[in-house]
């Protein structure tokens, strides 16, 4: 099975969640890139385990660059992308294969792998295999910033708190609990922080959204059709493990509103367009406007939870009570911002070099 994303610069997984690593090659990386570590490592602990709204496995999340890599600077070679694993715990998943859990992938990768998946904490469609696509994507993003390109998400919402808009929340982080949610709206910060603890209580888990921006792009950024900007970002953010939805502009409130409302008119010169307008589309027919392009993911409660679930044992044919052990998110949002970024960063690193942005 093939876990590969992009054209020009490819990034394939390797690896799964509870094996000796996770990891990826990734070809197509422009040479003579300095590889900016304290960045590398900042963006690995944004979506790191551990945190105060996430699973307790601790992984360090060391990342090493085995190859295309020297002295720190790209060469243009194949890269190989290695994390280890040092705090798998195994014996959590002693029930499967025989007892698959309900909401994950056991059942369907079971049945189409003919049981020789490794399916210990989701195997190759954990979270876990995220780590390395995030190191890849900071390693780009000074690269990204050289274009003028800045892409920023945060956490837009958990249950029904919503935040405000991200351009609306200008300092980072305000406080400790915006930081560990990773949302820049204090007053929503606290309420998200109330209800995921009260979600725990309650040995359940909650659904959340990450609201994503990038800025800076050149106008006609994306290729024809399935590789315009639009079907390239969603295909990337739902590829995310839980992603259940993607809106770009202005999303599914498109339904309520009138041509009149949506039409973005053309201002500026000839030689430099500029939408106008309230939040005017950042792509049109799959390439960039030059306006800000703006993203919503929603994410799943996590399907691990901590209470009695009634599902089939595949040994005795009957459905059986199940407890999942281990350590589980009770939310993943929080540590999806950094996977958002990420996969933007790498959809939109793509685009240019295809589109020949680089060049210019």
């Amino acid at each position: 099975m093939q876990m590969r994303l992009g054209e020009a610069l490819r990034v394939t997984l390797r690896g799964s969640s509870h094996g000796p690593f996770v990891g990826a090659l990734v070809e197509g990386m422009p040479a003579g890139l300095t590889i900016d570590e304290n960045q590398v490592q900042a963006a690995m602990a944004l979506r790191k385990t551990g945190g105060t709204y996430s699973s307790k496995r601790r992984e360090e999340d060391r990342v090493e660059w085995r190859t295309g890599v020297v002295n720190g600077i790209t060469t243009g070679e194949t890269i190989e992308v290695h994390i280890a694993n040092n705090d798998a715990r195994s014996s959590d998943y002693s029930f499967l294969p025989d007892h698959p859990r309900p909401g994950h992938q056991d059942m369907v990768m079971m049945k189409r792998t003919k049981g020789e998946a490794d399916l210990r904490g989701g195997g190759t469609s954990s979270a876990r295999m995220t780590a390395p696509l995030v190191a890849v994507a900071a390693a780009l993003r000074p690269w990204l910033s050289s274009h003028d390109v800045v892409v920023e998400a945060h956490l837009g919402a958990i249950g029904s708190v919503e935040s405000a808009p991200l351009n609306a929340c200008p300092e980072r982080w305000a406080n400790e609990t915006c930081k560990a949610l990773r949302c820049r709206d204090p007053a929503a910060a606290t309420k998200m922080a109330e209800l995921v603890e009260a979600t725990r209580k309650s040995r359940d888990s909650i659904g959340s959204r990450v609201d994503l921006q990038v800025e800076g792009l050149p106008l006609g950024l994306g290729e024809p059709w399935f590789d315009g900007l639009e079907p390239a970002l969603a295909r990337a953010m739902m590829a995310i493990p839980a992603a259940r939805g993607v809106e770009i502009g202005h999303g599914f409130g498109v339904q309520t509103m009138l041509g009149s409302q949506h039409n973005s008119p053309w201002g500026g010169t000839s030689e430099d367009p500029v939408l106008l307008g309230d939040r005017p589309d950042g792509a049109l027919a799959g390439l960039s406007t030059g306006a800000p392009v703006h993203l919503r993911v929603a994410f799943k409660p996590p399907s691990s939870i901590p209470q009695v679930q009634h599902t089939l044992n595949m040994k005795t044919n009957q459905q059986e009570p199940l407890v999942v052990k281990g350590r589980h998110d009770p939310v993943l949002g929080p540590r999806a911002v950094a996977v958002v970024e990420a996969m933007a960063v790498l959809v939109i690193a793509d685009l240019i070099i295809r589109g020949g942005f680089s060049n210019e």
